[in-house]
């Protein structure tokens, strides 16, 4: 991600702006130090994207899950030939 400092922001802003709404995020620093990222709108927000559990309660794992095809996989990795 691009780092601009508060001036080259304050110099070239419309051609920055226009990079950001085309998708390109970039972060304005003071001092070297970041300060705040500039993103698009139609970027999502922060904790909105919700990754883990997201099929909760849609999908059944088996009761003999930890058994399943056992006798196959003995024959092909544990020598059962």
């Amino acid at each position: 991600m691009r780092t601009v400092n508060i001036h080259e922001a304050k110099t070239q802003l419309s051609r920055l702006v226009e990079r950001a709404a085309k998708g390109e995020s970039f972060v304005i620093a003071k001092a070297g130090k970041p300060m705040v990222k500039v993103m698009p709108l139609s970027a999502p927000e922060a904790g909105s994207m919700k990754r883990l559990g997201f099929l909760a309660g849609q999908i059944a794992v088996p009761e003999d899950f930890d058994r399943m095809s056992t006798a196959e996989i003995v024959h092909l990795f544990g020598g059962g030939s």
